[in-house]
């Protein structure tokens, strides 16, 4: 740590603090950097070091220009790994400094107790130094545009994961899976007297069935037996790819699903680490002189932006309500059942386990568990929640809905799966050609059909066969198919089912 004398004080006050209200972290290093390094960090997603490639200079430029010109400001920034390391800008004032070591202190106890981390690679910064330095060697082999242009249609993939399956047993182990073969179509026998068994079922006749019913079973077995999601790891499985492509396909894919926990957590980890450094400043470590500066930039983090959702102001309050809910004992079949709006309102059984409810949230939940379990009808009110959209009439976004339903619906909408399409692979041998075949299931989210294109051509590239994506289009099955010379787009055949 290159922390001033007052600053390690003043991290050591705040570390105590945090202990006190019962925080588990892993121990987190301080460094403080110019804005100018900050933002080259910033560029290469909170790491120090990074795979070369055109994006993070492009990230980069923006970032500065962005600074530059007022529109934002980087307070700080944390890398889940054990331990932690942190940057503060060094141009922060002491309140900043103190409100984003508490903040800081808040994501790293997530970042340890939340389910939905406990499998990512703990040591990752070390695994992106390595990851750069393979991918500058298969540069100094292969040649920069070489290796660059193929990280290009590895990253426009990156997506297609699925970040479950890390927790789920998804294939059968090989015993299992053979006991299963052994329960395979057997001809069935015409019934008969014992002997007279061989003469109305001749051997010879059963024998052939028998042959002929696992032909068809084997052409019927298709790769995959069941859809894939994880697109990328199908691709490095079995995709004809070079040893080097499918080493940078795999780095893509690693360091993919180190970040999905952060994507599936976004308003989860923000809301904690905002709840804990506002009660650690509050409480304990604002002096008198401190209160407007933090008030200020607290209420500047926390408010709510035109055409966005805050997920700072949306999880502080949401982990506050349920806090406050079960001290109180607005949970449960008899307070759902309550029609009085006034005892509701002032319904208090003085249970006193909010501070427990919240802690057990943190470790269990994700930002679609959150919301679809703790966000209420009386939350949404107090909250001013509701839902936009765009008028073509008036050339303007205008509220388009205050009702509870729909404002949960959309915020689920716009978490699950990060907002993205769900793309699995379903016929690795489509038309015995070995084509690629993909399914976009359709759930109410439709395909940008430029991405889709561009995605298609990448994925191509990859299989080295032509690739075809089904999908729905105003209802109406649509194939949009690549070749490698010509990308095409027809009504899908009627014997293809469309989920």
């Amino acid at each position: 740590m290159n922390l001033t004398a007052a600053l390690e004080t003043q991290r050591r006050e705040i570390r105590g603090y945090a202990m006190e209200y019962g925080l588990d972290f892993f121990e987190v290093y301080f460094e403080i950097l110019s804005y100018d390094k900050m933002n080259e960090i910033a560029a290469y997603s909170g790491f120090p070091t990074r795979y070369p490639h055109w994006r993070f200079g492009m990230e980069y430029e923006h970032l500065k220009k962005s600074y530059s010109y007022g529109l934002h400001k980087i307070y700080e920034m944390v890398i889940n790994n054990d331990p932690c390391t942190a940057y503060l800008l060094e141009c922060n004032t002491i309140v900043d400094q103190k409100t984003v070591m508490a903040h800081v202190y808040g994501h790293s106890d997530f970042f340890k107790n939340n389910i939905w981390f406990s499998r990512t690679n703990r040591r990752m910064l070390d695994e992106m130094a390595n990851h750069a330095t393979r991918i500058r060697r298969y540069m100094e082999k292969h040649g920069v545009e070489q290796i660059e242009d193929f990280i290009d249609a590895c990253l426009s993939i990156e997506g297609l994961i699925d970040p479950h399956s890390q927790f789920i047993v998804r294939e059968k182990p090989r015993e299992e899976a053979a006991e299963d073969d052994d329960e395979k179509q057997v001809v069935r026998r015409m019934r008969s007297k014992d002997y007279m068994m061989n003469f109305i079922n001749p051997p010879e006749f059963l024998a052939g069935q028998q042959a002929k019913l696992e032909e068809d079973r084997v052409k019927a077995r298709r790769v995959p037996e069941e859809p894939v999601r994880d697109v990328m790891r199908f691709l490095i499985e079995h995709a004809p790819l070079e040893n080097w492509q499918r080493e940078v396909l795999s780095i893509i894919r690693e360091e993919a699903y180190y970040f999905a926990p952060q994507g599936q957590t976004k308003i989860m980890n923000e809301g904690w680490a905002s709840y804990w450094h506002s009660m650690i400043m509050t409480q304990k470590a604002l002096t008198d002189a401190e209160v407007i500066d933090y008030a200020d930039h607290h209420s500047g983090t926390v408010a709510s932006h035109p055409g966005r959702l805050n997920p700072y102001k949306l999880g502080l309050e949401l982990f506050k309500d349920i806090e406050d809910r079960w001290n109180k004992g607005r949970f449960g079949k008899e307070y759902e059942d309550c029609d009085d709006i006034r005892e509701k309102r002032d319904w208090d059984l003085h249970l006193g386990l909010g501070r427990q409810k919240i802690f057990e949230v943190r470790r269990f939940h994700n930002d679609v568990t959150f919301i679809d379990t703790f966000l209420t009808p009386e939350f949404c009110s107090q909250n001013k929640m509701f839902t936009y959209a765009y008028n073509k009439k008036t050339s303007s976004y205008q509220i388009a809905a205050r009702e509870f339903k729909q404002i949960k619906n959309q915020l689920l909408f716009g978490l699950t799966n990060h907002g993205q399409p769900f793309i699995h692979v379903t016929d690795a041998n489509y038309a015995n050609r070995g084509e690629l075949f993909l399914e976009h299931r359709h759930e109410g989210l439709d395909l940008k059909h430029d991405w889709a294109r561009e995605t298609l051509r990448n994925i191509q590239r990859i299989w080295s066969r032509p690739v075809h994506l089904m999908t729905l289009l105003e209802e109406k099955g649509r194939l949009l198919s690549f070749d490698g010379k010509e990308l095409t787009e027809r009504d899908a055949p009627t014997d293809l089912a469309v989920a």
